[in-house]
Parts: C-alpha cells; sequence; structure tokens
C-alpha cells in the first residue's frame, strides 16, 4: 500500500517515512526486508516518535507539509478494529466487518492520493486552526511514561531486566492507551507479535471504547467497536 503511494507520487515531492517502534531492531527486520520498500524506514527503539508526535498504536499517521506544517496530526491510518469481532472457533470476522476493514483502508488512501496530488486544496487538508484543534496534548503521566519507557529500555539492553520490567510496567500505567508502550514489556508469539491472551485480556476490557479511534474523514467509520 504505502510504496504504491510513494512510486506514483514520489515526482510530485512526496515521501512516505516509515518508523517501526521496536527495541528490537533484529524484530523488525523481517517485517521491513518482506516489504522491500525504496521509501526510508527507520526504527525507534526508544520511541521518541511517539512521544513527540503523541503515538499510541500501529499504524498512525500525521501528515507533514513541504513547509514542516502538521496538517493531519497523528491518527489512525486507516485501520478498523475489525479483529475484535473474531470468531476464534472459525478464526473468521462476519463479512460486513471484513468489508468495513477493506474500506476503511480504501479510504484513507484515498485521502492521502488526493493530498499528493491537490496539497492545500485537498478536502483531506487541515487548516492550520483544523489541525490545531485536533492535537491531543499529553498531560504530566504521558510525559513521565515517555521518560520511565526510555530508562526501562536502556536499563534492559545493559542487562538489568528486573528493573527494566518494573519501569516498562510502571509506564504502561501511566500512560494506558498507548500500545506501542505496552508491547514492548509484553510476551510475544512465535511471530513475533504481542497477541497472546494478556492482549485479548486487555482488548476486552476495552469495552465500549476504542482500539483504533475513528477518523475525522469523510467516509471513514464512526460507529462502536465491533463485538465478537
Amino acid at each position: 500500500m504505502w510504496q504504491a503511494i510513494y512510486d506514483d507520487y514520489q515526482n510530485n515531492d512526496f515521501v512516505v517515512i516509515a518508523v517501526a517502534m521496536d527495541n528490537d531492531i533484529e524484530a523488525a527486520r523481517p517485517w521491513i526486508e518482506d516489504a522491500k520498500p525504496t521509501y526510508p524506514v527507520l526504527i525507534d527503539r526508544y520511541h521518541q516518535l511517539a512521544d513527540l508526535y503523541n503515538m499510541v498504536n500501529v499504524p498512525q499517521a500525521v501528515w507533514i507539509d513541504e513547509a514542516g506544517q502538521i496538517v493531519r496530526p497523528t491518527e489512525n491510518a486507516g485501520a478498523f478494529e475489525g479483529f475484535r469481532a473474531l470468531d476464534f472457533e472459525s478464526m473468521t470476522v462476519p463479512d460486513d466487518v471484513s468489508a468495513t476493514v477493506q474500506s476503511s483502508k480504501k479510504t484513507y488512501v484515498a485521502a492521502i492520493r488526493d493530498w499528493a496530488e491537490n496539497g492545500v486544496d485537498s478536502v483531506h487538508a487541515f487548516t492550520p486552526d483544523q489541525a490545531q484543534a485536533h492535537l491531543e496534548a499529553p498531560d504530566d503521566n504521558k510525559a513521565k511514561a515517555h521518560v520511565m519507557f526510555r530508562l526501562g529500555m536502556y536499563l534492559q539492553q545493559t542487562g538489568n531486566d528486573a528493573e527494566a520490567d518494573s519501569l516498562l510496567a510502571q509506564a504502561a500505567d501511566l500512560h494506558p492507551e498507548s500500545w506501542t508502550i505496552w508491547r514492548q514489556a509484553a510476551d510475544k508469539l512465535e511471530n513475533g507479535l504481542a497477541a497472546g491472551p494478556a492482549f485479548w485480556q486487555r482488548v476486552n476490557a476495552l469495552g465500549e471504547d476504542h482500539y483504533y479511534k475513528p477518523v475525522d474523514m469523510a467516509g471513514m467509520p464512526t460507529e462502536g467497536p465491533p463485538k465478537g
């Protein structure tokens, strides 16, 4: 998806920059190599980008214009939480939920293409006031969580695992909206994803709250999370 957009618009002074938020470079490597991107891909081991732009999950995106101005603040990059309607016996989701997942992605990709072609004239480009209104400023707890997270990552890399785990757990408690912080200390499956029982327990605890917040964009779903 991102490669196709980049291929089509790189001559329009448009660039995609992907950032993996993994404390282990080798964990991110297979995914990057499989994608074979020709656009820049970075690995943010200490979540500095998440701290700067208030990113709490993946995939999220922020649109920045050629003058360095934020056109659309951090938002869910077109994903829909259809996995919450998963039937574990058949390992499928209802057809209508699957259709919403696909529609959400297509709508968001079309919006990016419109912006790449039309710039400030795109219907999806916020004015400075609109962009400001969509910003979510971090509070003291979130700021402290990111500091504790970076310290925890440092301790983990220097072999102080017990202290690291304690700090990472505290960071996740201080910033419960951040799945990117929680994942780094969570148990991983063989494929490297933090999608085991602890993940599903945390997802189920959301209740009516969203895993992926709805995007303020025409054509994107606004209904509550699907139920399994």
